[in-house]
């Protein structure tokens, strides 16, 4: 069990398919980049392997040396046509509600580009105590020491090495791209089906000694 040291009860969440489903958006993007670059993308197989940085997927379709430049008319394009057609996951509100209501922070650590996790964010009604962006796996473990985060809530084998990295406790849902039994086998100490469980688990964890 990990122990949390802060005095403050701060729970980090991931962004893409633990607090947002954002496959409709971001196929949207993948389909207008394709379109303005003249360069076939899958779109429906991109959005099957969401939560590494961007950069991992563009690799896929475009030169090694091209990828950087269209990252950036990617994530130009993205709020345009990814935001909108992006819903919350079920139970997002309700879990930041719980960490609120536990007397917590709910801070948010995703891959994605900042100003484009912030739209979303803010599209949604959804307010954390902070958003940072840009890190993935292991990175993800920088923001989560600089908020003495004690848990970090997410849906990737990624998710589970950053928490683990940062010694917090991982807790992960299995409504991303990897299943329940591969988010056990990479370590995570909780496995969830969903974030409509994360309430009462909560609870019972704030309630437990340590």
């Amino acid at each position: 069990m990990v122990h949390m040291t802060s005095r403050v009860l701060t729970v980090g969440f991931d962004l893409d398919m633990t607090l947002i489903d954002s496959r409709p958006g971001i196929h949207a993007c993948y389909q207008a980049l394709s379109a303005r670059t003249g360069t076939y993308i899958d779109a429906d197989l991109a959005i099957t392997r969401l939560g590494p940085p961007l950069a991992e997927e563009l690799v896929n379709w475009f030169p090694a040396e091209e990828v950087e430049a269209v990252a950036d008319v990617y994530r130009e394009m993205y709020p345009t046509h990814a935001i909108a057609p992006t819903p919350a996951m079920a139970g997002a509100r309700e879990a930041m509600a719980a960490v609120r209501e536990a007397g917590g922070r709910a801070i948010v650590v995703t891959a994605k580009y900042e100003p484009n996790a912030k739209l979303h964010l803010s599209h949604l009604g959804i307010e954390p105590d902070a958003v940072i962006g840009g890190l993935w796996a292991e990175g993800k473990a920088e923001a989560l020491r600089e908020y003495d985060a004690g848990i970090y809530v997410g849906d990737h084998t990624g998710d589970v090495r950053g928490a683990r990295t940062a010694n917090a406790l991982s807790v992960a849902v299995a409504t991303g791209p990897c299943d329940a039994e591969e988010l056990r086998e990479a370590g995570a100490d909780v496995v969830l089906k969903d974030l409509l469980e994360f309430p009462s688990w909560l609870a019972g964890y704030t309630k437990a000694p340590r």
